[in-house]
């Protein structure tokens, strides 16, 4: 009974980092000198420790109104110029969930413009795509007609599986920092660090469970304040925990992620959660999953 024991824990460990709602969730900095740096820093922090990170971008975010927002377009073009990758966000970040598919189709493609000519503009292809909130069709007939679509205009669809809460982390953060409290923001610096290692051990557990082994594991986070803080801290987190850091690409080369998806519903969830899920697993399978402590929701509301 050892023997495998020993083997899961001499595993390598890989790990690609992906991040959300670019070029950034400012939570209503305005201050393009603070904008710059906050990508300056969470872009130099993953240069140094060697992350080959892809950021999926709401290109929204690049317009005033109908006129393009030249210096938002500069963030994603540091971005990119510094060997980072770029994927499709929608446009306006819409919900699935709540519209039709033609709407949401013709929010993908509006979403992909600017975005394919800085990739085309640097060597490279406009490739993957990640939907807002997780949601990727509520029944089988939307999930279907979602997918034929994206394999038709050419993306591969970019799962996540070490999925969280760091946004509300994130929020409060924001409004700790806002109001000068150090002390606070140390606090949620570390209890999201910690908070985020238990993500990861218990993702780590649901895929043993279900493969056999950890999987080359997906994290979201996205584009904000607290990341490109802490980024070098979570780093030195994942190194700690035996991981190396992959693209995108890499990850989805392992054999886990052609496991058929047969359940549908309204959530957004881990893709290791939809596989047992369409195992069949039930309630006690996800019962260990960490939550985000107390303060930090009270925070973030």
């Amino acid at each position: 009974m050892l023997l495998p024991c020993l083997f899961l824990s001499g595993q390598k460990k890989q790990v690609c980092f992906t991040f959300d709602d670019m070029p950034f969730v400012y939570y209503g900095i305005t201050d393009t000198v603070i904008q710059k740096t906050l990508m300056h820093k969470l872009v130099t922090s993953l240069t140094v420790n060697k992350i080959p990170a892809i950021g999926f971008v709401n290109e929204k975010k690049l317009y005033d109104n109908d006129s393009l927002n030249r210096f938002q377009l500069s963030l994603i073009r540091e971005w990119i110029e510094n060997g980072l990758e770029l994927g499709n966000h929608t446009f306006s970040h819409p919900d699935y969930n709540t519209m039709s598919f033609k709407d949401y189709s013709s929010d993908v493609i509006k979403g992909e413009i600017q975005t394919r000519k800085l990739l085309e503009a640097n060597g490279k292809k406009l490739i993957y795509f990640r939907h807002p909130f997780l949601h990727v069709g509520d029944n089988k007939e939307k999930a279907d007609s979602l997918e034929n679509f994206l394999t038709e205009r050419g993306y591969t669809v970019a799962p996540v599986t070490i999925d969280n809460e760091d946004y509300l982390f994130a929020l409060a953060y924001h409004r700790a920092k806002a109001g000068n409290d150090t002390l606070l923001m140390k606090r949620i610096g570390s209890d999201y660090i910690d908070y985020m290692e238990r993500k990861v051990k218990y993702f780590e557990h649901e895929s043993i469970a279900l493969f056999g082994n950890n999987i080359r594991q997906i994290l979201l986070i996205h584009a904000s304040e607290l990341n490109a803080d802490y980024t070098d801290l979570l780093a030195a987190m994942f190194r700690r925990n035996n991981y190396e850091f992959i693209s995108l690409g890499e990850a989805l080369k392992d054999e886990a992620y052609k496991t058929p998806v047969t359940v549908y519903g309204k959530w957004g969830i881990s893709w290791i959660d939809k596989w047992a899920l369409s195992r069949g697993k039930k309630g006690d399978f996800f019962s260990d999953d960490p939550q985000s402590p107390d303060y930090i929701s009270k925070l973030a509301e």
